[in-house]
């Protein structure tokens, strides 16, 4: 693995937003990646474009040697003495949190023409909810995950199929990717989903069912991509648990992993009454390598593994995704009708684009074509609808439109949708 792992994406968000008076507050699950980010990337990236080494002020609260730091004055005291002159500086506050009454130390430098203010903290104490409300409108967020399979490849010397077989299996926390046997990723993830991330939701909402949380997190982690709600899980813990968990506290246990960036929820979206249905919900692991060490790398279902892999590389490209729902009106073919509700795995939005697309592990068999191909086709908009797959097949395009391509062009499916995308009713297309 290559000493500099790129992550261009998020690098970009950080450079556009530059100066634009307001504090930068870049959030994500611990261990994503954030530090490195705003210390090491965009640090050396503000130098290349000819900001001086001395108006980049950088503080790590995580470090001892900066205790005294923590405390508000202290901090402020210590920043105001690094900004020597007019010219800009960039000041970066890893793990912000440690300071009590740090909204007014970062308040203080709103108005200052030459200070650009960024900001870390970590998912214990400085959860998105809080960002808003305490910022109400002077923060703007950017939010990070772990390494996509296209950063992970693009650092690796290896072959994208030997890249694939890890990261399926042991994610992409940037620390994974330096690890060289299966035995050293496996205690790592074990270790910080316990330690770290559990921990902290633990302390954070002073869980008093620890039990049940932790059993909670296993059907999730069992049953990633699946559709569920509180109440159908209310049904689980008093059948198979024996247990008098409540629909109101598995809400809350839901929304407290999902407030730590630990899980994520997708509501589903009904296509063709263009509106959002409440519940059940599909939640799926910010990272699957974490999905996977809670439940002792014992149940890899690659197919929903997969599906939970491209949720997330979406997130990761700033798409909002739902999961479709499109209502139909089958022929039995005895001449009556049954209304059927056929599932899109996702519909993504972004700044007026949409794609709806289906995840399959293999489409070798015409009946699971047909089966992925169904939901696509009963949807008569014009945006754009792809099929991914692992097989190795090279990108195509049916009479309907649809695009089929292989998980591994998922980096650049947004080229194929530009070079390739047929005009309406035209032949199925095969491009070499």
């Amino acid at each position: 693995m290559n000493a500099t792992i790129r992550r261009d994406i998020y690098l970009d968000r950080l450079i556009r937003r530059r100066h634009n008076g307001r504090i930068k507050i870049v959030t994500g699950v611990r261990r994503c990646g954030k530090t490195y980010l705003l210390f090491k990337l965009f640090s050396e990236w503000l130098k290349g474009n000819g900001a001086d080494d001395s108006h980049i002020i950088k503080i790590n609260l995580e470090d001892r040697r900066n205790k005294s730091l923590r405390d508000p004055d202290a901090l402020l005291a210590h920043i105001d003495s690094m900004i020597k002159d007019d010219a800009m500086h960039y000041v970066m506050i890893d793990e912000i949190q440690h300071v009590p009454e740090f909204e007014d130390v970062l308040n203080s430098y709103l108005g200052m023409e030459n200070v650009d203010v960024y900001v870390t903290g970590s998912n214990a104490r400085f959860l998105s909810k809080d960002v808003i409300t305490t910022f109400r409108g002077r923060g703007d967020e950017v939010r990070i995950y772990p390494l996509s399979f296209s950063e992970y490849h693009s650092a690796s010397g290896l072959t994208k199929e030997e890249d694939w077989a890890d990261y399926i299996l042991y994610g992409g926390l940037p620390q994974t990717a330096y690890m060289e046997t299966a035995e050293e990723k496996v205690t790592f993830l074990k270790s910080v989903f316990e330690e770290t991330y559990l921990r902290d939701i633990k302390d954070r909402y002073n869980i008093a069912r620890e039990e049940e949380l932790e059993t909670l997190l296993d059907i999730i982690a069992s049953t990633v991509g699946s559709l569920t709600n509180p109440h159908k899980l209310e049904n689980t813990f008093a059948s198979l648990n024996h247990s008098d968990l409540s629909a109101v506290t598995i809400k809350k246990y839901l929304d407290y992993m999902c407030d730590s960036f630990l899980v994520e929820r997708a509501s589903r979206y009904d296509v063709k009454g263009r509106k959002y249905i409440d519940t059940p919900y599909k939640y799926y692991f910010v990272d699957a390598g974490l999905r996977n060490a809670r439940l002792n790398f014992r149940q890899p279902d690659k197919s929903h593994v997969m599906e939970n892999i491209i949720y997330n590389e979406l997130k990761t490209r700033g798409y909002l995704v739902d999961v479709g729902i499109v209502d139909h009106r089958d022929n039995t073919g005895d001449g009556t009708y049954r209304k059927r509700q056929y599932e899109v795995d996702f519909v993504a939005n972004l700044a007026g684009k949409r794609y709806y697309i289906q995840s399959t592990l293999t489409l070798l068999n015409e009946g699971k074509l047909e089966q992925e191909l169904k939901s696509l086709s009963l949807i008569r908009d014009s945006f754009r609808k792809i099929v991914i797959t692992r097989d190795k097949i090279k990108p195509r395009c049916t009479e309907n439109g649809i695009l089929t391509i292989d998980l591994f062009d998922l980096r650049v499916y947004e080229y194929y949708l530009k070079r390739y995308w047929p005009k309406q009713n035209s032949r199925l297309r095969q491009y070499e």
